[in-house]
């Protein structure tokens, strides 16, 4: 296997996450995204979308992170990223989604970059609209995870340790990538206890350690 991506992507290290749980060995391929990398030729013959992560598996090139985690776990099914009846396989997808889908897609790099360099957005003003975008995100996550866990609660299920259940799923994955990138934007995170404590549990494992952005190859500063 042969990753490409770029340390600081959150959509390189959700899949980064995903083959550290899952005790996969892979070729650590660094893309600069800042420098333009993936636009020139030698990666867009490697990948029609030109983004990162893009994972070389199978005798295939698949690139969209959940695609990615979905392919792991189906084609390497231990430990399991998502639950085994089709509900929590849902709910897990759905909390997947709500980082994929509705908080990072207006705070990627490309969309930062055409702020400041198409629209000449400040940088004081760029930043508040991360911070607004991801706060608000956060803050449906907060309520997606406790109405989750009052749904397992009347169930008969035990209190979730992790974004769902008592081990870390694809949503997990896809969160901790997102809180790291709020950091380092200063985003506010007071009043989201329920997602804190998934990240706080996450981050004791060593797999989510070892995918850290200050563990690539390429990481710089």
């Amino acid at each position: 296997m042969k990753l490409h991506n770029y340390f600081r992507s959150s959509a390189s290290f959700r899949v980064r996450i995903a083959l550290a749980l899952k005790g996969l060995p892979y070729e650590y391929a660094a893309v600069n995204l800042l420098t333009g990398e993936h636009q020139l030729d030698a990666y867009r013959s490697r990948s029609p979308e030109v983004l990162v992560p893009m994972l070389e598996i199978d005798g295939h090139s698949l690139s969209q992170s959940m695609a990615i985690i979905e392919y792991l776990d189906e084609t390497r099914p231990e430990p399991p990223l998502l639950p085994e009846d089709a509900w929590g396989r849902a709910q897990v997808r759905a909390l997947a989604q709500s980082v994929a889908c509705e908080i990072h897609p207006l705070n990627n790099l490309r969309v930062l970059k055409y702020l400041s360099r198409e629209l000449k957005v400040d940088e004081e003003t760029k930043n508040t609209w991360y911070r607004h975008w991801v706060r608000e995100g956060l803050e449906s996550f907060e309520r997606l995870l406790l109405a989750q866990d009052a749904l397992r609660s009347a169930a008969g299920h035990p209190a979730s340790r992790y974004c769902f259940g008592a081990t870390p799923t694809m949503a997990d994955c896809l969160l901790v990538p997102q809180i790291f990138n709020g950091q380092r934007f200063n985003v506010i995170l007071d009043g989201l206890p329920r997602t804190m404590a998934a990240f706080d549990a996450c981050m004791q494992l060593r797999a989510f350690q070892d995918a850290q952005p200050a563990n690539c190859p390429d990481f710089a500063g």
